[in-house]
């Protein structure tokens, strides 16, 4: 399915306001565990926080033509979410909703042709800053489930969760792994991922395959009521 650029800014909006709501929690609820392996919530929150910094240098540099990288290098990045992890309740959150309106700020003020100069990725992609709004979003909406806190992917709008798979399955085609036709129950829409031998065949509801193809918590089950084949990581 296609995602146009409006999409992918109203639900790079959708996302933060969930993502910050989600994350509004005391002390101790955000030195609680989330979902991921190994980080806390206010791990999670410091991503989230660094992220908005990162793709608004992203944002700079389609303004200026000033080559400002997302961030100086990966360990940069693991420090600065360490360091926000050890950040106090109040002034973690106040960071998150900081960056948060900065970024919406920066990039409210693009004009036609910034949003089409090229940038790039911390992956080392060059793209357009038209993608920047569909990375904030893969970001927000993902990770506001990542708390824990109650926001789920059935939450989640059904474009975006389509889009999502869309670029999972992108992704996982060049990685190897099992063969396997995901099929979302009630929408026509499906995505085939290739591999060795007869694909296995799912069929589910978007949230649940989403939440599969992501490598998070879901439901499904093989067509023989077993597990569904084991994913390698997404990223």
């Amino acid at each position: 399915m296609s995602r146009t650029f409006e999409e992918a800014r109203s639900w790079a909006q959708l996302g933060t306001t969930l993502f910050v709501q989600a994350a509004d929690l005391g002390a101790d609820a955000l030195d609680e565990p989330s979902t991921l392996p190994v980080w806390t919530r206010k791990h999670l929150v410091a991503h989230v926080a660094a992220n908005a910094d990162a793709l608004g240098n992203l944002v700079h540099w389609a303004a200026t033509g000033e080559r400002t990288p997302m961030y100086a290098s990966p360990e940069e990045r693991a420090a600065g979410i360490e360091r926000g992890a050890g950040m106090p309740a109040a002034e973690l959150t106040a960071w998150l909703r900081g960056s948060a309106e900065e970024l919406a700020r920066s990039t409210a003020a693009l004009d036609k042709e910034q949003w089409q100069s090229p940038v790039v990725t911390a992956q080392g992609r060059t793209v357009p800053a038209t993608e920047l709004p569909w990375m904030r979003a893969r970001e927000v909406c993902v990770h506001a489930v990542d708390l824990g806190t109650g926001p789920s992917f059935a939450d989640l709008p059904a474009g975006f969760l389509a889009a999502l798979c869309d670029d999972v399955v992108a992704k996982r085609a060049k990685d190897g792994g099992p063969a396997l036709v995901l099929e979302a129950a009630g929408t026509g829409a499906f995505w085939k991922l290739p591999g060795e031998g007869e694909p296995t065949v799912i069929v589910g509801d978007l949230h649940e395959i989403t939440a599969y193809l992501t490598g998070r918590a879901h439901a499904l089950t093989a067509p023989d009521g077993g597990p569904v084949p084991a994913l390698a990581r997404w990223l």
